[in-house]
């Protein structure tokens, strides 16, 4: 059974970088295609992004383009979320997690299995 821990996070000022990782225990992913999300407390859990089994095509919200890039690393099975010019609106927990179903790349509903989150505190 795969496992998703993720790490990176911690605290940065407003315009500041952070670098997310997602390293998978047990099968490799990269047979899967992999998504990023974000929890702000008393929000809902919200899509960020999302990258194809190859790396080939990838998925963001509207507020990180530009911004954000998600990248993966299959021989490393590992999945990385960069974070450039970060604002205070983009402080949340954030999770990767397994896509499985064809619900839609911005549905949790697609995603199977998850990590434990990882802090990210945007301070100015």
């Amino acid at each position: 059974q795969v496992q998703l821990v993720e790490s990176g996070g911690g605290l940065v000022r407003v315009g500041g970088s952070l670098r997310l990782s997602c390293a998978a225990s047990g099968r490799t992913l990269s047979s899967y295609a992999m998504g990023w999300f974000r929890q702000a407390p008393g929000k809902e859990r919200e899509f960020v992004a999302a990258i194809s089994w190859s790396g080939s095509n990838t998925y963001y919200e509207d507020s990180v383009k530009g911004r954000f890039t998600i990248s993966r690393d299959n021989a490393k099975n590992t999945v990385y979320l960069q974070m450039n010019s970060l604002k205070p609106e983009d402080a949340a927990v954030y999770y990767c997690a397994r896509k499985v179903l064809s619900l839609g790349w911005y549905s949790p509903q697609s995603y199977d299995l998850w990590g434990q989150g990882t802090q990210v505190t945007v301070s100015s």
